[in-house]
């Protein structure tokens, strides 16, 4: 009896991270169809995490999974989770997601979260760069004023970048 109850829990323990790992790289590269096909399972997992403390939508954003993406936000993910590397929003400005952008922004995802280097959204697109999702951040609203941990603003940032077009941006 007690063998069998050890195989039951270790298959049970196969199910669930085997189901963990499917959701994981469906949100990575998977289709909307294999998505959908296993939310129909188990809606619970929206706002599952991964080993790393990453969300899915997190994982879509940052990988350019876009429908995947589009659908973990229409299904209620929690659009400002914040693992240790920052946000939804931090991934996708970081890989010059426009689109995703637009739409988290769109749904209310908070523009001033901070990762755990109190580094926000526009001070990662300052860093690389990045004169359109700076403007898409300003419009929206992102607070110019905060400071990261390094207790510098998004301006001065821009000022250490040397780009003109974003300093501009943000006087």
């Amino acid at each position: 009896m007690k063998k069998v109850c050890i195989l039951i829990l270790f298959l049970s323990f196969n199910v669930v991270f085997s189901q963990n790992t499917n959701c994981f790289d469906i949100a990575r590269k998977g289709s909307l169809a294999e998505m959908k096909s296993l939310f129909e399972k188990d809606k619970s997992i929206v706002n599952a995490v991964d080993e790393n403390g990453s969300s899915m939508l997190i994982l879509a954003c940052y990988r350019g999974n876009h429908e995947v993406a589009k659908f973990l936000m229409n299904q209620n993910a929690d659009l400002n989770y914040n693992s240790k590397n920052g946000t939804a929003l931090m991934a996708c400005v970081v890989k010059g997601q426009y689109q995703l952008v637009d739409e988290l922004i769109s749904k209310k995802a908070n523009l001033d979260l901070t990762d755990a280097n109190g580094t926000t959204a526009l001070m990662l697109a300052v860093q690389f760069k990045n004169v359109e999702m700076v403007k898409i951040l300003v419009a929206a609203g992102a607070n110019k004023a905060l400071k990261c941990k390094q207790n510098k603003t998004a301006f001065e940032y821009a000022v250490f970048s040397n780009n003109e077009e974003i300093i501009n941006l943000l006087k």
